[in-house]
Order: structure tokens, then sequence, then C-alpha cells
């Protein structure tokens, strides 16, 4: 019997080809989505899930309490020492203090090799090893990293600095500072983790490498310096939390017993914290989920359209099935079998265009995805059933259900074929769905565009950012001369970071000799006197700092007077100290206020001061219309000024755009499916049309043979989609705004939702339904009304 069933299933797939291949299209879209979303899904949850006892693995992060809560990522670096001394919740702590953008210098005789690693290194205590479940390959993890300048290295960078070579006893330099032996080798870090650095220094090296004084500093918090702790079975994180107030009260005093608290984040909820400094957003995840459902049902709707469509076709077919003995039960199944061969087609269809698309979709995340086919099958699985069930059951039982005798006579109505009202029902559906994702295109489009386009402050154009590794002062001024006779040059500035920086440095205020320090902090930035002119950042009070390696003078922004609650006039000549009061100086200039990062986040109170020791960026202002031959100047004086160092370079625009780097990415995901959304509406349209031709095949030749012409029969169509189109708008228009206000909700400065992106939205997608309904309405329009009018 089932294979009678599957038999003719073929048979009527093979005799309807064009259906069979739309139903087939609409299927394969749907569940290759479903398929790459559950893949992206299921990777980002599995993030450092692979550590032994997780559970039981936290990262330390401060928390200030203030003007509010603000939660950074990071700690001192003494903190977690302190924790691990004064209490016994844990197992094992250990810190970790990463460095990014290093060199990597190795000497083979004559032969120096340098590389540049963007990810830098990681400092760390040897227990981290025995926290985190990173295994070790080569060498003695009883000793490693206990004595200074010995590191760990990952098969793949062992590969890349030695090839097959033994990496054991090797040596490398870093950053031209301090030599280090690589005393074992690990495993290549698996795809899901969030640990970026390969190459691990023992903790013992830091001060050398990072100077002294940063061992006792519980005043600053450098966003690389972390900790991580393996509680004891049955500690609690609440626990451990209310006892870390001890260390507040040991270690600050006056204002910052308030302000200062430490606290435990469980490593796999790390990768999804944005705030702590985490990839993704759980509500991300959870909105792709939705989408994927909903192309998944939008794919099956498709399926029910057109097979209803089909229905009256197989009136006489089911009819003389019936007539013969057949069973309603016997008929549905039927029917499910040449659902089921439309899906198992349909889900080898989608498999293809998901190998096909995963390595776009790694491109994209910057990621190394796989499919985990044990998880995917069961995936799969589960999802054809649903697909068949779903899209086989309401067509199966609309089938079985026929009057014999109509159906042979050819006198089934709409009621017979189940209604019209439900395929309306589940266009309107996908047309919802299809209009939100379409508003939200333009949305984040608009969003993008604003941020990218909007006046920033300063000039982020053709400025060149160089790496600056030494404070030579010798070397800084020969090299700026040479670098300004440059033709292209335009100016040349050395600073700490440009205007609008990742890497931003904030400290407590003293402002005016004021007995209290300010409750907010201030962003430092230090350069020298070209730093306004070369960035186009405008005075609106007083004049730049004065050149000289001992002038103590501050330029101060906006944002910061306003914080006072003066005018910018009112500071000028006013003493200010940071840093703890140790760097002290007077307020000579005031700046118009400029974005220092994304439109994420606000403009803060910030200063510019004349710190020549902490300069290690060279900015400079070109010519665009001679880019090319400038930039090789720069880099021949650059590599001539430091011979043992590697040249790189960036432009500031392309810093400021990954700024909105995760914004680029989920534009592209909603705009590929809202294609793909717009793609299955369509075929859902095609079928609903094709329902209508069927049905109005006789009433179309009446009104031709009474005169009608094409524009009128077309508008018979016409009207009847666009009341479903309009219905759908109005179900999604505030589906939409209530999403992505809430995505805008992420950016302090934004686009306001207006009426002219719901216009565009209504007018794309009438134009899109238009141009799919119009063939098949053409086709039912010129269809000779002599044929029409003999269907019976």
């Amino acid at each position: 019997m089932i294979k009678n069933y599957i038999k003719i299933a073929w048979r009527n797939l093979v005799r309807n080809k064009a259906y069979a291949t739309i139903s087939v299209i609409g299927l394969a879209l749907g569940i290759a989505c479903g398929v790459l979303i559950f893949t992206l899904i299921t990777y980002h949850l599995s993030f450092d899930t692979f550590h032994k006892d997780k559970d039981r693995i936290y990262r330390f992060y401060t928390e200030f309490h203030d003007q509010g809560v603000d939660r950074v990522g990071a700690i001192p670096q003494p903190m977690a020492k302190g924790y691990r001394n004064d209490f016994a919740f844990s197992e094992k702590t250990a810190r970790y203090i990463s460095f990014n953008k290093t060199l990597i210098t190795i000497t083979k005789g004559n032969e120096v090799k340098k590389f540049g690693e963007d990810d830098g290194v990681a400092f760390v205590e040897p227990e981290y090893f025995d926290i985190l479940n990173f295994p070790l390959l080569k060498g003695d993890k009883k000793t490693m990293l206990v004595n200074p300048n010995e590191a760990l290295v990952t098969e793949k960078m062992a590969q890349k600095y030695f090839g097959n070579d033994n990496p054991i006893g090797k040596t490398f330099k870093l950053d031209n500072n301090i030599t280090v032996t690589i005393t074992g080798v690990l495993q290549d870090l698996p795809n899901n983790t969030d640990q970026k650095q390969q190459i691990f220094i023992s903790y013992a090296s830091m001060e050398v490498y990072a100077g002294k004084g940063r061992e006792n500093n519980w005043g600053g918090v450098y966003s690389g310096c972390q900790g991580f702790t393996k509680l004891k079975p049955g500690v609690t994180k609440a626990q451990v939390e209310t006892a870390m107030l001890q260390l507040v009260k040991k270690n600050y005093t006056g204002r910052d017993l308030q302000v200062w608290r430490f606290k435990l984040q469980p490593i796999a909820e790390m990768h999804f914290d944005r705030e702590l400094g985490g990839y993704a957003d759980k509500s991300y995840l959870w909105a792709l989920f939705f989408i994927g459902v909903f192309l998944i049902i939008t794919a099956s709707v498709n399926f029910i359209n057109l097979a209803t469509a089909q229905a009256l076709n197989r009136s006489k077919e089911v009819g003389i099935r019936k007539v013969l003995g057949s069973q309603p039960f016997q008929l549905f199944w039927q029917f499910i079998a040449e659902t089921a061969i439309i899906s198992i087609i349909a889900v080898g269809v989608a498999i293809g265009l998901s190998e096909i698309a995963l390595t776009p979709l790694n491109n994209l995340f910057h990621a190394r995805m796989t499919f985990n086919w044990a998880e995917l099958s069961a995936f799969i699985v589960v999802i054809t059933f649903v697909v068949v069930f779903l899209s086989g059951s309401y067509p199966g039982l609309v089938l079985a259900r026929f009057q014999p005798i109509k159906a042979l006579k050819s006198k089934l109505s709409q009621k017979d074929v189940g209604g019209f009202s439900l395929r309306r029902v589940l266009v309107v559906t996908q047309f919802t769905i299809s209009q939100v994702l379409i508003i939200g295109t333009i949305i984040v489009v608009s969003q993008l565009h604003y941020s990218q386009t909007a006046d920033l402050g300063f000039n982020k154009n053709a400025v060149v950012l160089v790496p600056l590794p030494q404070n030579d002062k010798m070397k800084m001024s020969t090299m700026r001369n040479r670098l300004s006779e440059i033709k292209g040059v335009e100016n040349v500035s050395y600073c700490y970071n440009p205007p609008a920086s990742r890497s931003n440095s904030n400290t407590g205020i003293q402002y005016d000799n004021r007995a209290e320090d300010e409750h907010w902090s201030i962003n430092t930035k230090q350069a020298d006197e070209n730093y306004i002119s070369t960035f186009g950042i405008k005075l609106i009070a007083g004049r730049n700092f004065f050149k000289g390696d001992s002038v103590k003078e501050f330029l101060v922004n906006e944002t910061f007077v306003n914080k006072l609650h003066l005018k910018p006039q009112d500071v000028i000549g006013k003493q200010m100290a940071i840093n703890g009061r140790d760097y002290k100086g007077t307020i000579v200039g005031v700046m118009k206020d400029f974005y220092n990062y994304s439109f994420h986040a606000e403009i803060s109170p910030l200063c510019v001061m004349p710190n020549y020791q902490s300069l290690s960026t060279v900015a400079v202002k070109i010519d665009m219309r001679n880019a090319k031959a400038t930039l090789a100047d720069i880099d021949k004086i650059w590599n001539q000024t430091f011979p043992e160092e590697l040249y790189s370079y960036q432009f500031l625009d392309d810093t400021i755009a990954r700024f909105y780097q995760m914004d680029n990415i989920l534009l592209i995901l909603v705009e590929a499916f809202a294609g793909i959304a717009i793609i299955i509406g369509c075929l859902g349209l095609y079928g609903l049309v094709s329902f209508m031709a069927v049905r109005k095949t006789k009433e179309i030749g009446v009104r031709k043979v009474l005169g009608a012409n094409i524009s009128s029969i077309l508008w018979l169509f016409g009207k009847e989609f666009s009341i479903l189109l309009l219905i759908a708008f109005v179900i999604a228009s505030p589906l939409a705004w209530w999403a992505m206000h809430n995505y805008l909700k992420d950016f302090q400065y934004r686009i306001s939702i207006g009426p002219q992106i719901f216009v565009m939205s209504i007018l794309s997608t009438f134009i899109i339904a238009w141009i799919t309904v119009g063939y098949r309405a053409a086709m039912a329009a010129l269809a000779n009304p002599v044929k029409s009018l003999r269907s019976e």
C-alpha cells in the first residue's frame, strides 16, 4: 500500500512539474534558513561550555555605583590575588592580563622574522590552565609558566613560527622588550571559545614588560586585566559576592567604599554579555529563532496554497477513487506521501544550499562554524516530519472529504475545497512577516547611514594612523620633520589614540581644588599641540595648549563644562587634577563636543593633555589625491626610523566603521531573511492567484464575452491581494515599530522612526507583489474565452 502511495504521488508530481518545482523551492528555502539558523544558534550557545565543571567557573568583573551603575568586564590587577589570599571559597584562582597588537621577533642565525599579532599575548598564572580546559600536548604541566620569561603556544602558532621543528626550548622576543623561552605547546583552541590569545607568558614577567606600580594599583581598571576562579562544590555566587565587600573595605577609603564592587560572571554567560565585552546577544539569537520558525511556517503555507489550488484539478481523480471504494484515510495518506516526497527532495536541496551558504556565513561572523551532523540530523528529521504534517494534513483532508458525485460532475464549490478565508489568513501572515523584515531593513540601513555620515565633531577622512613603538624624543622630532616634508602630507600629530577609539582611559577628577572629587570620571586623551588641527576639532573658548615637555595644560569638552553646570568661559584658567590627583594642570581651552566612541554610547566628559610619555600613535592627515605615493613615503620613513619594528597602518574612518560591525552583520542577515521571506511570500501569492484563476475561469470567460478589457480583469485579481497586503501592513507596522524601537534604544544617538519608512515598505511590497501577480493574472486574462466557457 505504501509503495502504491509513493508511486501515485510521484506520477502526480511528474505530471504537475511547475507545482512541484515551486513547492520544492519554497520548502527548500525555508528549511535551509532553518538549518543555518539552527547551526548559528547552537554554535553560539556552545561557547566555553566544554570546560570541566563549567558551572563552578566564574570570571570577576567590576561594578561602579555612583551616578547609576556601570559595569566593566575587567578588574584592578591586584584584585584576584587579594581574593585568593583572603578567602577560601575557591579551588583555584588565576590572573590573566592580555595585550593586543604585539610584535613577535624570532632570530635564527642571521635570519630575523617579524610577526604582528593582532590578538597579542596574555600573561597568566599557572592556575589558569587548572581552571580552564586547554590541554597541554608538550611540556611539563607541573612546572609550566612558574618561572619568568617562559611561554606556552598553541600548535597553530608553533607551526607558524617554527614549521615542523620542535618548538620546545625555542625563544622569541616580545615587542623588542623581553625574550621568552617556549616550554610547552597547547592543543589548538576550539572554535567555540572567546579566548583569543594563543601565546601565554608567565605572569612573573609582567613587571618587566609593563612596568612597576600596576601590581598594587587598586584605583585603575585596564580592560585586558581579568581574573578567573573555580568555586568549591556547594559555594554559591551570592555568598562570594557578599564576602568580596570585605575586599572593598580593606583596599578603599572615603567615597570609593560606596563606588567599587566586585562581582562574578559564569563563564558560559561571557559570550552573551555585550556590556562586559561579550560578542553576541541572546535577544538576537531569539530573534533569529523566531525568524527561522516563521520562514518554515511560510514555506509550509505556500505548499498549502498551491496544493489547494490544485485540488479542483484533481477533483475527478478523487471522485473516481471514491466510487471505486477508496476510503477518506487512504486518500489522506496518499496526499501525505506526495507531501513527503516533495519534503524529502526539498530537504536534499536545503542541505546543498546550506553547505553553499555556510562559508559566507562564517566570513560574515568571522567564525569557524561546521555542521554537527549528529545534532543536525535529528533537527532535520524533526523538521521534515513537522513540514510533512503541517503542509500535507490540510490539503489531504480537503481532498479526502470531496463528495464523489459533485467531483465527477465538476460541481465543487469554493466551500468544498476548504474555503478561501483560510488562504487569505495565510497570505496575510506571510506578508506580515515580510513587511516586518522590510521595515527592519530600512531602519537599520537608515541608522547606519546616519552613524556613518553624521558630523562627528572631528575630521575622520584621510587620516592615517601609524603605531609609534618608542617615545624617543630625538626620533620623534626627526620623523615629524621628515613626514611633514612629504608631498601630500597636510599635518602630523603624535597621540595615544584618535578622538574616537575603543581604547579609552577613564579616571577620577578634582576640579578647582575642591575638597572632594567629582562624582563622575573623565576620559583622558594624551596628545601633542597638533592634535586639534590634525583632526579638525573646534575650540569654542580659550586656546590650544602650548608646545613643551613640561607644559601641564588641559583642553576639556562641552560635556565636561555641562557636568559642572558652568559656562565655557567659567572654566578657563581653573586648576584640574586627575589620576588620583597625581597629574595637575590648568584648563586653557574648551573644545566643541565630538563623539569619542560609537553612537551606541553617550559623549563623555573628556580632556586632551600633553602627556608625552603616553604617545603611541602617529596621526598623518594626507591628500587622498596622491595617497598611494604618500603612503609609500610614510612607510619608507617609518622603517628607517624603527628598522627593528614591524610597520602597519590603518585609516581612521576604517577603525570607526568597526564600531558598527555587529550592526552591519545584523543588516546583512535582516536583508537576506527579508529577501527570502519575500520570495517565499511571492510563491504563496502565486499559489493564491493560481487558485483564483482556476476558480474564476468561467467568470473571466463571461466577462470577456460581455466586453471586459484586460485591465478590468487584472484588477479583478489585483483588488483581492491589495486588500490582503493592506491588512498585512496594518498588522506589521506596530510589530515592526516595537521591534525596531527596542533595537534603536541601544543607540544613544539615533534616527526617529518616521512615516516615510512605512510608506517605503508598503510601496516596495506592492511593487513586488504586482510583479508576482501580474504574470499569472495576465495568463488568465489573455485566455481564450471560448475555452474558458467550455471548462465544464
